[in-house]
């Protein structure tokens, strides 16, 4: 086994130490811009740091050893993550993450208490716009040779695109009435998740590294079906989650007809009465925990459940088993054997 908490702690000391320097940068600049210090400081708390942990794991693969410059490396990946879930948030109105009140419904909570302006939305717009950029002065900060990171920037550029891409498509495909189809479903989750959250950190790491394009390769028939898994495990919990134990609705995704795998699976198989009973109500911004309920008994009926179940089965395994495509030190490939794991009972 290895030791995921001590890795965490190293990323978070890292990611708490920029929070105190750009405090202290910002109220330089003026002392109204406090809520903006103290809502980054909470975007970088929590979290299982797996970004993170597949740059740092890419690197490890690639022959390289454990330094404090790719843990710093490492950690501008929850910077990327925290800028997603930050424009996320604002997209999806959601009011909660991992427990805690998201950017944009602090803001407004703060501005009710006559300490922020009313557009709570334009400001945490403004927090996601300044996490990314922060992910990427860590990033080339890091440490590490010049030669080293000059090497990945194209990965970088194609890291951003991918994953605005996915966000992209995803806000075009969620309409109240469409049907949404399994395979837009799952390019959605390619380029959303599975790409910034697998495929491209592991490919930073190893780059950095210096690793073959046989490893890159591995790594993208790792990645790929891995990240698909993460996200229809997620859209899961989406829907079935206790949200005292998620720390997010279980309503928000049916509420706002998220084109998910299991929304579409559930659609395609649903007849007469069912089918009525999903347009009536997936989609509908007033959907209440008892309807909500009604969707869930339906996906169960139909089998859309169990077959997201054996969907993130079947690609847990398929990633598995990649890694024995290409050689890498033992340590990395146990390592990333432990990862895939948690994408069968965990969200991200």
């Amino acid at each position: 086994m290895h030791d995921h908490t001590g890795f965490r702690e190293r990323i978070d000391r890292v990611l708490f130490r920029l929070a105190d320097e750009e405090e202290r940068e910002l109220l330089a600049l003026h002392s109204e811009l406090s809520p903006l210090s103290e809502q980054l400081r909470r975007s970088l708390a929590g979290g299982k740091r797996l970004r993170a942990a597949y740059l740092y794991w890419g690197w490890r693969a690639a022959g390289q050893p454990d330094c404090e410059g790719v843990i710093r490396a490492a950690a501008a990946m929850e910077l990327v993550h925290a800028a997603a879930c930050t424009h996320d948030d604002i997209i999806d109105d959601s009011r909660m993450r991992h427990g805690r009140p998201t950017a944009h419904a602090a803001f407004a909570a703060r501005a009710a208490r006559g300490a922020a302006g009313p557009r709570s939305g334009a400001l945490a717009m403004i927090l996601g716009d300044l996490l990314m950029g922060y992910a990427g002065y860590v990033f080339s900060s890091c440490g590490l040779p010049g030669a080293y990171l000059a090497r990945t920037v194209p990965l970088w550029a194609t890291l951003l695109r991918e994953t605005m891409a996915g966000e992209f498509l995803e806000v075009l495909r969620t309409r109240a009435g469409q049907v949404p189809q399994v395979a837009e479903s799952l390019e959605v989750a390619r380029f959303k998740t599975a790409k910034y959250t697998v495929e491209r950190p592991l490919h930073l790491g190893a780059t950095l590294g210096g690793g073959s394009r046989a490893l890159l390769d591995a790594f993208t028939a790792y990645g790929l079906p891995l990240g698909e898994a993460f996200q229809l495990r997620d859209d899961l919990l989406g829907t079935f989650g206790d949200p005292a134990r998620t720390g997010k609705s279980n309503v928000d995704d049916l509420r706002d007809g998220k084109p998910t795998a299991l929304l579409a699976l559930t659609a395609a198989a649903a007849r007469g009465a069912d089918r009525r009973l999903l347009a009536e109500l997936v989609g509908r911004p007033g959907l209440d925990g008892e309807e909500a309920s009604a969707v869930r008994a339906l996906m169960e009926r139909c089998g859309a459940r169990q077959q997201v179940e054996d969907m993130i089965r079947e690609r847990i395994a398929r990633a598995t088993g990649a890694l024995d495509l290409v050689p890498m030190p033992a340590e990395a490939r146990s390592a990333l054997r432990e990862l895939a794991g948690t994408a069968a009972e965990r969200s991200l």
